[in-house]
């Protein structure tokens, strides 16, 4: 245990995260309508006991304080469901019913978390809804709070560029990201001592149904003020910071201040290890000392989307200040280090957090990591080349691996130098070696077993949640295969929300560009605004394998090749593969053209191998 590490004595988190407490769900298991279990608070309660060998104790204390569940008051007039999700769900009490705050990520989590809450405030109607920004854990749950036929006058506020960053990042890239996330979570461990015991910024996600209802109100600047259901709401953009797409904003009349997920009880991630956008953490710290102005005075709890509040003004400025100058400190000594030369990974091993940072247990790295923070720095101001030119035009994986492996002596010599190292307790190194006889040998039940074995001893001793998953993850995927992962993606209503450009977007990037090479067509999709209205007329071209598309006004300069006249619920059928005839989609041209664009539409793998090759 670092030397570092604050005080075990320190109770306050442990208050904090009780205070306030009404009531829980009992049991605390949601299921789906086909009576799968979609999320299960009940299986953690192994952490009421002191922290085994098996876990580092300050992550056992953050998945302690993670695995508290119920409602609970905040502020009069504020409550908020915690422990039925990775993120929170706070509810607003207005003049006629209740403003909902981040509905969770599956619509079943959601639905229980708002059946909670009327059991012990009331049956009150939903009269407003808020995403904090773009992260699907702010907003799956839509539909558990606001059935078909419901949301009709009910505003849906969110910050601009939400919808458009919640599917650049859910969609496009969402395939690769969903089987990350798997490992990221330990979506397939056991909940157990040796197992799954939390992600730091919650304890794991939801398995249920994702949905999305697209916001009604965009917030476009900073100041802008909105009144729901006679709730006065104040609001600071925040873009760029923990999502492309965020705000945080004021209760001034409830002197209740939200804070998003721009200021937790963690390090944050500057990149998230099951990938997205390089996050800027100068702009991050930027916006939370402009909050501290901004609101200064005007609020006596801070809560955000994740963990527990904040109460006292005085405290929640120290908390933000904090929070503020482990983002900056973070941002400006990687970028001082990579500026004397260093590397991603020796900028990694150098940095080090100033003693008042280290010892606060909310700028801990139970979720991002100093780590893997500061090479994320190092990659967005640098990218992946770190100017070595050796490491310009390396081998792949495998062949990289082979190579190894025959340097060493063959597989038998790599496995007993690789033993050598654990027995030194150098497992970094060790993993290394035996990540390259799996690779290179990935039939050998010898090598994945020493390899799932370094990493189990690698996990118990992390304290960054992710980190912990990850390995013990890839150890459980090295002894059993690829373990499939039951997290429904395929609701049609995220389709549905999409604009049509995004739709098309969503299936560029899988175009097979090779096998088009040499075709050469065009497309127009006339989409309908109404049963009566007029139609927006897209051109879709594919040339040189690529898909790209366009917004045509006016007459056409040159004809397509084919035109579709339907309206958006049957373009999802039409890319969804159904015929023309039996979506009543009006045709003219050759139709033969949408069923050879359509030939190049690829279908990812959604279990892809990471352990191995």
């Amino acid at each position: 245990m670092s030397d570092t590490l604050p005080s075990f004595e320190d109770t306050t988190d442990f208050d904090d995260a009780d205070r306030g407490f009404i009531g829980a769900l009992v049991p605390g298991a949601v299921t789906a309508a086909d009576g799968r279990i979609v999320w299960d608070g009940d299986v953690y309660d192994f952490l009421k006991a002191d922290c085994p060998d098996t876990a580092h104790p300050s992550l056992w204390r953050q998945a302690q304080l993670c695995s508290r569940q119920g409602l609970y008051e905040v502020t009069e007039g504020v409550y908020q469901v915690r422990g039925l999700d990775l993120s929170n769900m706070t509810v607003v009490e207005g003049e006629r019913g209740i403003i909902v705050i981040d509905p969770l990520i599956s619509t079943e989590t959601a639905a229980a978390a708002l059946a909670l809450y009327r059991e012990h405030r009331g049956d009150r109607p939903v009269t407003g809804m808020i995403y904090t920004h773009s992260h699907a854990d702010h907003f799956g749950g839509a539909r558990g709070i606001l059935p078909h036929g419901t949301e009709e006058g009910v505003p849906i506020v969110a910050p601009a560029g939400f919808l458009e960053h919640a599917v650049s990042e859910n969609v496009y890239a969402g395939n690769a990201m969903t089987r990350r996330a798997a490992f990221m979570y330990g979506a397939n461990l056991p909940k157990a001592p040796d197992a799954q015991i939390g992600a730091g910024l919650g304890q794991t996600t939801s398995l249920g149904t994702i949905s999305l209802i697209p916001p009604t109100v965009d917030v476009t600047g900073t100041g802008q003020e909105v009144v729901i259901d006679g709730v006065r709401i104040v609001f600071q953009l925040t873009p760029g910071t923990e999502a492309p797409a965020e705000m945080n904003f004021l209760f001034p009349d409830l002197r209740a201040l939200c804070l998003a997920e721009n200021a937790t009880h963690n390090m944050h991630n500057i990149l998230t290890l099951r990938g997205a956008v390089v996050r800027d953490s100068r702009v991050w710290s930027a916006y939370l000392d402009e909050a501290v102005e901004l609101f200064h005075g005007q609020y006596d709890v801070g809560f955000a989307s994740h963990h527990w509040p904040t109460w006292g003004h005085d405290k929640v400025v120290e908390f933000l200040t904090e929070q503020r100058d482990l983002y900056a400190y973070l941002h400006d000594q990687s970028l001082r280090l990579l500026n004397e030369g260093l590397t991603g990974p020796e900028v990694a091993e150098r940095i080090e957090l100033p003693p008042a940072l280290a010892t606060s247990w909310h700028a801990r790295g139970y979720y991002g990591s100093l780590s893997h923070n500061s090479k994320a720095v190092y990659q967005r101001y640098l990218g992946w080349f770190d100017g070595n030119v050796a490491h310009l035009w390396e081998h792949p994986p495998v062949e990289s691996a082979k190579r190894y492996v025959a340097l060493a002596g063959g597989p038998a010599e790599m496995l007993v130098k690789a033993r050598e190292y654990v027995d030194a307790d150098d497992l970094r190194f060790a993993a290394t070696l035996l990540n390259h006889l799996v690779f290179a040998e990935p039939g050998s039940i010898e090598a994945k077993e020493a390899l799932a074995s370094v990493y189990d001893r690698l996990g118990y001793g992390a304290e960054n949640g992710p980190w912990r998953n990850f390995y013990l993850t890839s150890a459980l995927e090295l002894r059993e295969g690829i373990v499939k992962t039951d997290l429904d993606t395929s609701n049609p209503e995220m389709a549905m929300a999409l604009t049509v450009p995004m739709l098309v977007d969503s299936i560029a990037v899988r175009i097979d560009g090779p096998r088009a090479w040499h075709d050469d067509l065009t497309v127009d999709l006339l989409v309908l605004d109404g049963p009566t209205g007029a139609g927006t007329r897209h051109r879709l071209t594919l040339h040189n394998g690529a898909l790209t598309q366009r917004v045509v006004t006016g007459a056409p300069r040159t004809p397509a090749g084919l035109t579709l006249t339907l309206a958006k619920a049957q373009l999802l059928g039409v890319l969804a593969g159904q015929s023309l005839q039996e979506l009543g989609v009006g045709a003219e041209g050759d139709p033969a053209l949408l069923a050879r664009l359509l030939s190049y539409v690829t279908t990812p793998d959604p279990q892809f191998p990471i352990v191995t090759p």
